[in-house]
């Protein structure tokens, strides 16, 4: 059993922002799994559907206390952290590029720091989706909250697509895999 979880905050207003685009992600593997991915209420704590052998999670509270419920997943279903791959996105990276990392800090995502505080240890792995660079001038919390442009719908897409084949791959093949593959720059990515 592995479990694939996709970071983001719920509620409506929350739904089409680049800070949930670890959730839109995981939305795309579900939707490849029908019908046997089907979201459950997993306790007020977040959407479970089931994908083969691969659980697919959105923790329900905030972005910044997703930890808690990952770790209550994890334990229930009797998962090693290094069975866990984490999506979310990434300000830091351009729209589009996706990294994959065996374990490592948090990057000073908030996300990840629940998660690192709530499983105590950094030893899990993540796939981080680009959706930056955050333009001058704003706060780096109101550009995470605010919706992709329409300029970017199909940039998007194809990293949700994208991101969706590197998770189902990792729960087949393993993270060095999936690296392998998806660690690449953009082709249309300038060299500045």
């Amino acid at each position: 059993m592995r479990v694939v979880a996709g970071l983001g905050n719920p509620g409506p207003e929350y739904r089409d922002t680049r800070h949930n685009a670890g959730w839109m992600a995981v939305g795309e593997i579900a939707r490849r799994c029908v019908p046997q991915a089907r979201d459950q209420d997993y306790g007020g704590n977040g959407a479970l559907a089931r994908c083969g052998q691969v659980l697919l999670f959105r923790p329900l509270g905030y972005m910044n206390r997703s930890g808690p419920p990952v770790a209550r997943l994890l334990k229930l279903y009797d998962v090693a952290p290094h069975e866990l791959l984490v999506i979310l996105d990434d300000a830091d990276l351009p729209l589009g590029q996706l990294r994959l990392r065996r374990d490592g800090s948090s990057g000073r995502h908030k996300g990840l720091e629940s998660l690192i505080g709530a499983l105590q240890t950094e030893q899990f792995p993540r796939l981080r989706m680009g959706i930056g660079p955050c333009p001058e001038g704003i706060a780096l919390r109101d550009f995470v909250l605010s919706p992709f442009g329409e300029r970017e719908g199909a940039a998007v897409e194809e990293m949700i697509d994208r991101a969706a084949d590197a998770a189902l791959l990792w729960s087949r093949e393993g993270i060095d895999a999936a690296m392998t593959r998806y660690n690449r720059k953009l082709d249309n990515e300038s060299s500045s």
